[in-house]
């Protein structure tokens, strides 16, 4: 009977772990994305439920209570936040994972370490450190992307000396934890929590610019770390398999967008100095600078109603004016007028991975008009027109002519290979990451500054009298 049980308790966890899989599986088409995030979400649920089951209630109208606020306030916020607030409220919903794992570790470790296996304390230990650093962490990287705290990067005097001693102190202070006496280890508790805390701060604020989408992914495997770190201290396999999964998908996320970036993880995290420190020297292929042509929207207008290859990019500034919507139904004129229309999608778009994604999906666009940079790219130079909406830093060519900037080295979208550029912008400011975007200077650019939804609809009322 032991048996029987055991195995059907096997073949749940199992089957549990299955379903989340196939979620995360589903993200890998646009279309099916929505099903995906559904499905990890039943997957979730379930494993609730089953350790709920397994290990009873003994307050079971404060365990209802919890589950009706959490659900009423996740409800409230879901529907009021806006495709533009979601990379903020993703870091958010990171630093709530990582608190709820430093909680449930703290609880576990205060019970008496006397019950706990060598195993279990090092996983509480460890699972309250990381559950800290990533509740901190994600806090600075949601203040940045909500625009509260400044989005630049903040590079204090030896900030990577000051970073390692802080990671060397709440390693020592685990280890002491592991052999101080029981009525001295809350203080130990209290203070890895302080030092851990701290680190996220330290660790995050000198992250801003096209580097968001990688702390983001990073804050994404930490917190399922320390998820998987409270299910070894509490024994719980569906809780180690879930957050071990988390952790590995946010693993692979930070990897990819490190790469779309031309960099090294460490290089992201560990920047060998202050952008402002030293000015950019540029190498010997020097770009002439030339009066940028502002607002010539009929030579814009003529130039689209002509074109036979159009190329959009969207960008941030798409999305800050909510002009998605109007962009989708310009490229259906122009397909009308005979263009061939496409969507050029830089990976690091946007403030989060997959951001701009998102919102041209919530404009209903056709997935098979989306093309990776790498894809892209080698068709700019035969593209008649490229229309860009809000984007600056990814279709900047001082990535690539122009050292010692945040953005340097950085592939970008080739934008200025194509015959013609309109840029659609609200300004012609340098974009997040503060660097003059070369792209205006372009003897083949015309700027059409003001809000990205206004010159949208503009260009479609003029394309459609035109047509």
């Amino acid at each position: 009977m032991t048996e029987t049980y055991s195995a059907m308790n096997l073949f749940l966890d199992f089957s549990v772990i299955g379903i989340l899989i196939l979620g995360i599986w589903l993200f890998h088409w646009p279309h099916r994305a929505k099903l995906g995030n559904l499905v990890a979400a039943f997957a979730l649920t379930c494993a609730a439920v089953l350790v709920l089951y397994r290990n009873g209630i003994m307050y079971p109208y404060i365990v209802l209570m919890s589950l009706v606020i959490g659900s009423a306030a996740g409800y409230w916020v879901a529907k009021r936040v806006t495709m533009i607030q979601i990379p903020a409220m993703v870091a958010f919903q990171h630093g709530a994972g990582g608190i709820a794992a430093f909680f449930l570790s703290l609880a576990e470790l205060m019970r008496g370490t006397q019950h706990l296996g060598t195993i279990n304390e090092i996983s509480g230990l460890l699972g309250l450190a990381i559950g800290a650093l990533t509740f901190s962490g994600s806090m600075i990287a949601g203040g940045k992307l909500s625009n509260k705290l400044g989005q630049a990067q903040l590079i204090l005097p030896k900030h990577t000396l000051f970073v390692m001693i802080n990671f060397v102190v709440i390693i020592a202070l685990i280890i002491a934890a592991l052999f101080a006496p029981v009525g001295s280890q809350i203080f130990l508790y209290i203070l890895i929590i302080f030092m851990s805390i701290l680190f996220g701060i330290i660790f995050s604020i000198r992250i801003g610019g096209a580097d968001m989408p990688v702390l983001i992914s990073f804050l994404n495997a930490t917190a399922g770390l320390a998820a998987a770190f409270c299910g070894m201290i509490i024994e719980n396999k569906l809780l180690i398999s879930c957050g071990a999964t988390v952790a590995a998908s946010g693993s692979i996320l930070t990897y990819v967008m490190c790469k779309a970036m031309n960099r090294s993880l460490f290089r992201v995290f560990v920047p060998i100095e202050a952008p402002q420190s030293k000015p950019a020297v540029k190498n010997k292929q020097v770009r002439v600078a030339v009066p940028v042509e502002k607002n010539n929207f009929e030579k814009a207008v003529e130039i689209a109603r002509n074109a036979n290859k159009v190329i959009i990019i969207p960008g941030y500034g798409m999305a800050l004016a909510q002009a998605q919507f109007k962009v989708i139904e310009l490229a259906s004129i122009l397909e009308l007028m005979g263009a061939q229309v496409k969507f050029a999608i830089h990976p690091v778009a946007g403030r989060m991975p997959g951001h701009m994604n998102v919102l041209l999906a919530e404009a209903e666009v056709d997935y098979d008009k989306l093309y990776e940079m790498d894809e892209i790219n080698p068709e700019f130079s035969q593209t008649d027109v490229v229309l860009i909406f809000g984007a600056c830093d990814v279709v900047n060519p001082s990535a690539i002519d122009t050292e010692g900037t945040p953005i340097s080295g950085m592939p970008i979208l080739m934008a200025h290979d194509a015959k013609k550029v309109i840029v659609c912008n609200f300004d012609a400011n340098p974009g997040y990451s503060g660097v003059e975007n070369t792209l205006y200077e372009n003897p083949k650019t015309i700027m059409l500054v003001g809000d990205a939804a206004s010159t949208a609809n503009s260009l479609i009322d003029a394309l459609k009298v035109q047509k």
